[in-house]
């Protein structure tokens, strides 16, 4: 059993300690829209791996991979790491992280100029290429995904009628093949209703604003690692 501290969107002052260590968790999954430093003192203070999506509100978190010199680079000029630092950044990936697969798909509807904002059609593409990465990683390991993290919702299933929070049309898609067990998402904030889980076919989609602890069986797969390893 993995135990998930899923966050999103709004800081929890009682989170920075010792709250965190009384919850223990094997894994913090992370749906946008939080300080980079909340999220490092999280990874930090547990130990366990961070795996997170940016939001419409976060800078851009791009590059992901190091050159082989080690440094980071955009656009052929040395930049500074990308943060969060220790953060697994699945934004458009799938990876396979403390025994559970995990895929991701971050920002949201475009509705004003900025990072992390995609038109409906944008977030199409987004999500084939997402589903390609994970055929490809299923076809050398194969096995279910788990958990999908978003930062917004699919369209019509948690969202709100104004643009800036609309929902997301080819969640529906993504949610289609994959089927995972979970679908967790933020973007959409409670402000004092009750956020109710909506089942797609067998999938769970949650809103985790501010937090959940959820525990959750890892799928049986051929190879199911800790740590991280993507596609």
């Amino acid at each position: 059993m993995v135990r998930i501290l899923a966050i999103a969107d709004e800081v929890v002052e009682s989170l920075w300690d010792p709250m965190a260590r009384r919850i223990a968790p094997d894994l913090v999954i992370a749906a946008g829209d939080l300080p980079w430093d909340y999220l490092e003192f999280l990874q930090s203070c547990l130990d366990v791996p961070l795996v997170f999506v940016p939001g419409n509100h976060d800078p851009e978190c791009t590059p992901e991979d190091p050159h082989r010199s080690g440094l980071f680079f955009r656009a052929g000029l040395p930049t500074a790491d990308p943060r969060p630092l220790g953060g697994i950044n699945a934004d458009g990936h799938v990876v396979d992280v403390a025994g559970l697969r995990i895929a991701g798909l971050g920002g949201c509807v475009r509705y004003r100029p900025g990072p992390h904002q995609y038109t409906q059609r944008e977030h199409a593409r987004r999500g084939r290429r997402l589903l390609r990465r994970v055929r490809r990683l299923q076809r050398r390991s194969p096995g279910p995904v788990d958990v999908l993290v978003t930062h917004a919702p699919p369209r019509g299933l948690g969202d709100d009628p104004d643009r800036p929070h609309e929902g997301i049309e080819a969640l529906h898609g993504v949610l289609e093949e994959l089927q995972p067990r979970l679908h967790l998402h933020g973007h959409i904030h409670p402000h004092g209703r009750t956020m109710e889980d909506r089942m797609v076919g067998s999938s769970t989609v949650r809103n985790v604003i501010p937090y959940r602890v959820i525990d959750l069986a890892p799928a049986s797969r051929q190879s199911a690692e800790a740590g991280a390893r993507g596609a």
